[in-house]
């Protein structure tokens, strides 16, 4: 579950974008019906600022590697060990080069 938090804070970015009482973008909302983050994020225009935080912060870049190969399947998959589980957890999650952490400006 912790993938979908991610996905859900990129959504809230790209939801951000719409201004109360706009009509959305149908394209914008089409190509936001995805569980890529790296999509999403491209989708929010996040990508060019969250490649130069990477660049800056070896150890975001690391989580990065761990939650890019998250899949909305992942949670039906029987042999994903508990480390990699934790793993993926951390990285999502971790108070100062978490994925989360760095979203959390965006949202």
């Amino acid at each position: 579950m912790a993938g979908y938090s991610v996905e859900c804070a990129i959504k809230a970015a790209i939801a951000k974008q719409t201004r109360r009482h706009d009509f959305p973008n149908k394209q914008l909302a089409q190509d936001s019906w995805t569980h890529d983050l790296k999509k999403l994020l491209q989708i929010a225009s996040l990508w060019p600022k969250f490649e130069l935080a990477m660049k800056e912060n070896s150890n975001l870049e690391l989580n990065w590697a761990i939650a890019k190969e998250w899949k909305e399947s992942s949670r039906y998959v029987l042999s994903t060990s508990q480390n990699q589980a934790a793993d993926l957890y951390s990285a999502c999650t971790a108070r100062t080069h978490g994925i989360l952490s760095w979203l959390k400006t965006y949202w």
